[in-house]
């Protein structure tokens, strides 16, 4: 151990909490959340910062992303590639940002959830608006630039950003503890809320809402609680609830359609798969049979959804479904979490606007005082020249007698002649007279001859002009907020002119999805299960003239109500539930359907042991024998669950269920227990205690350890006779015993 090296003591509970601490702030401030005043994160920042660094304009060609995620990695961003190629793509997508920054060039994604190309094959550049209300001004020192993350680069804190882009492009990010979740609004829409503000600083936000009627998703649909967004834009958090807008299409033959023009935002990707697939699994499971087809003709055009419905169908009511039933009814939950003044705050949308308008005036102060200092120096030297136009001769004289440039400054600034040699004895008086600053001294010992031409000299008193009157401006808009706030509104009312666009999504009050389910037909069925597992159900009668060929080619055959569900019971003590009506419904000679495909119901892992209607084990008792030899009666009641898979019984490490038999309870109702040496063992089922289904059960037989239970059956008063090796054993002529005996050799 080197000498200075000290050990400190500390309580690790502490350097832990510490830690945690540093880090969770690191990833709240650095990375995950947007700041207030330009709505950015720092990935987003640092890459459109590098674009500008690497002059990716809008009227350049496009640059590959490859480059310009390697150049935002290596200066500004170590965090890796996907994660800023990621924010790039997003950027550049239209269907996900109100206003894109970026213009991408190549696959950037679709709005169905197909992600972007590799980095390596697409390009990008800047956007028009991202330059001019962005990047603009950044060499007028607007903003603070702080070291990178090696201290080799130097990097905006924040950029000057002159729309409220927070709210014009929302923000999404997890941090820890923390969220945030901003919806983007309608750009002509903010700019006049940001106006009002600075008209009015006490601006409530109803009288705010006056101009920003609510979040303008991209993806168009219809917000339907307007009357819930006040509470949300006053807290800063709240629910929107979004609707897709559908249209009602004449098709041929009397018959309509639905189509689905716009979706919620909150669909956008995976999720228009899924919309899809629980519309097929609504006509699946006859949720409605008013759906004929459905297919997705979305293109670049927009998207178009087209539901071909059956003539006559309840169309409101199969729309009032699609909204309960499916995500063309979505919640987006706001949360607006944003940076303020170095940490996180949730915000209503007057302090975000009170946040970017007092940036602007940061911003411009900043910016003119920058301006006015260069406008005071053109100034000085611009009296300079010409002040040495009107003595140019002395000056050329001092110039020709003068040894070196530093004598010549020194007579030029101070009247020091000791130095010179002039030429006419009178011009010694006037040198002395001099008294030029020192910008103005070396501007003009930097002048060239030309500037001497008469045209030249009257284009530099028009500069002076000019000058002049650049300074009065400047100093007018410094020295008054309301000339400042006049600069402010010309400009956003120019960016207004220029990139405003018509709201995409309505906002109005809608009643709440009200569909009434059709009442199912009641009726008795008759469920077949062939051995190969497909099953379907047939009408009565129809089982009545097929009886015979039924019952021989099925291994089930259950009597039910077609409002019931099928109980089915495995090897492995799990029950599965389908409900009678998921099954096929039709003619005798139909094949049916795997259960594989209705349940979670395995045929390649399990086996089925019992299989009956829920209806049919209400009030009744099941017997369960498992391969150990516990035995146990359960009420049947107890497998009337809502959840599709359950479990129907316990079971240690490799255990398997043997038998499961519906007790008829009468007296004479027995149970026969044969192990694989043949050993039997018969008991009155009344000694079988009740248990729950949770329960592992008694033992039903001693059993030897060289032996195993072979199979288990349940006698009532009829006759029952097994083969076993050659001979026929009758059961129920075994001596009646005691339950948990070794039972007798056969």
């Amino acid at each position: 151990m080197q000498q200075n090296e000290q050990i400190i003591r500390t309580e690790y509970s502490e350097v832990m909490q510490k830690s945690y601490i540093d880090y969770a702030m690191s990833v709240i401030i650095a990375r995950a959340l947007p700041d207030v005043r330009d709505g950015l994160k720092p990935v987003q920042r640092r890459t459109l910062y590098d674009m500008h660094e690497l002059g990716i304009r809008h009227d350049k060609p496009y640059r590959k992303c490859a480059r310009i995620v390697g150049d935002t990695m290596g200066k500004y961003h170590p965090h890796g590639d996907s994660s800023i190629y990621e924010a790039l793509v997003v950027m550049a997508q239209e269907f996900k940002k109100g206003l894109p920054l970026v213009d991408g060039h190549g696959n950037f994604g679709s709005i169905e959830g197909d992600g972007a190309a590799a980095m390596r094959y697409t390009e990008a550049r800047l956007e028009k608006i991202t330059q001019e209300a962005y990047l603009a001004d950044l060499d007028k020192d607007v903003v603070d630039f702080v070291p990178n993350f090696d201290e080799t680069e130097k990097e905006p804190s924040v950029l000057p950003v002159k729309v409220p882009n927070l709210l014009i492009n929302g923000a999404e990010g997890i941090a820890v503890g923390m969220a945030t979740s901003i919806p983007p609004h309608n750009f002509s829409e903010v700019i006049e809320g940001v106006k009002a503000y600075m008209k009015n600083p006490d601006i409530t936000a109803r009288e705010l809402m006056e101009y920003i009627q609510g979040p303008d998703f991209p993806t168009g649909g219809i917000v339907v609680n307007k009357d819930e967004l006040l509470n949300i834009y006053e807290t800063g958090t709240g629910k929107i609830k979004i609707r897709g807008k559908v249209e009602i299409e004449q098709a041929k033959g009397g018959r309509q359609r639905l189509v689905i023009t716009e979706i919620p935002y909150t669909m956008i990707g995976a999720n228009i798969g899924k919309f899809l697939m629980d519309v097929g699994n609504l006509v699946e499971t006859k949720k409605t049979g008013d759906i004929v087809d459905i297919s997705n003709q979305s293109s670049k055009e927009g998207i178009r959804i087209v539901l071909d419905l059956k003539k006559g169908a309840d169309v409101e009511n199969l729309c009032n479904m699609l909204y309960k039933k499916t995500r063309l009814e979505d919640t987006f939950g706001v949360n607006m979490l944003a940076v303020a003044d170095g940490r996180p705050e949730t915000m209503g949308i007057v302090p975000v606007i009170k946040h970017h308008v007092n940036f602007q005036y940061e911003l411009a102060t900043r910016k003119y005082k920058t301006l006015l200092a260069k406008e005071l120096d053109k100034k000085e030297i611009q009296e300079g020249l010409i002040q040495a136009c009107d003595v140019i001769d002395l000056i050329i004289e001092i110039l020709r007698g003068a040894k070196n440039i530093k004598d010549a400054k020194d007579c030029l600034m101070n009247g020091n002649t000791e130095k010179i040699k002039f030429r006419y004895q009178g011009s010694v008086a006037d040198a002395k007279q001099l008294h030029f600053t020192e910008r103005q001294a070396t501007a003009i010992l930097e002048m060239r001859l030309y500037k001497l031409i008469g045209l030249e000299i009257e284009a530099l008193m028009k500069e002076h002009e000019a000058t002049i009157s650049n300074i009065a401006k400047y100093e007018e808009i410094l020295g008054s907020r309301s000339a400042m706030t006049k600069v402010i509104v010309k400009e956003l009312t120019k960016f207004q002119k220029e990139y405003g666009k018509p709201r995409k999504t309505q906002i109005e009050n809608a009643a709440e999805a009200v569909y009434e389910e059709k009442k199912i037909e009641e009726m008795p069925v008759v469920l077949l299960m062939d051995r190969f597992g497909y099953a379907k159900t047939i009408d009565v009668s129809t089982y009545e003239r097929n009886r015979e060929a039924a019952d021989s080619e099925n291994k089930y055959v259950i009597s039910c109500m077609n409002t019931d569900k099928l109980c089915i019971f495995t090897d492995k003590g799990q029950l599965h539930t389908v409900k009678i009506l998921e099954l096929p419904y039709g003619k005798f000679r139909d094949k049916g359907t795997p259960l594989d495909n209705v349940s979670k119901y395995d045929s390649s892992e399990e086996n089925i042991i019992y299989i009956n209607c829920m209806e049919d084990l209400r009030g009744k008792k099941l017997l369960f024998v498992n391969s150990q030899g516990m035995i146990k009666v359960v009420e049947g009641d107890e497998f009337d669950v809502s959840k599709r898979t359950t479990a129907a019984t316990k079971l240690n490490d490799a255990e398997t269920v043997l038998a499961i038999e519906q007790l008829a309870e009468t007296e004479e109702e027995t149970v026969v227990m044969q192990t694989e040496k043949n050993m039997f063992l018969r008991f009155p089922a009344a000694d079988v205690p009740q248990k729950k289904k949770g329960a592992i059960g008694v033992r039903g037989m001693k059993i030897d350890t060289r032996d195993r239970l072979k199979a288990a059956f349940l006698l009532g008063d009829e006759e029952k006779t097994i083969e076993e090796k050659d001979k026929q054993i009758m059961l129920h002529r075994l001596r009646i015993a005691c339950r948990d005996g070794k039972g007798v050799k056969k």
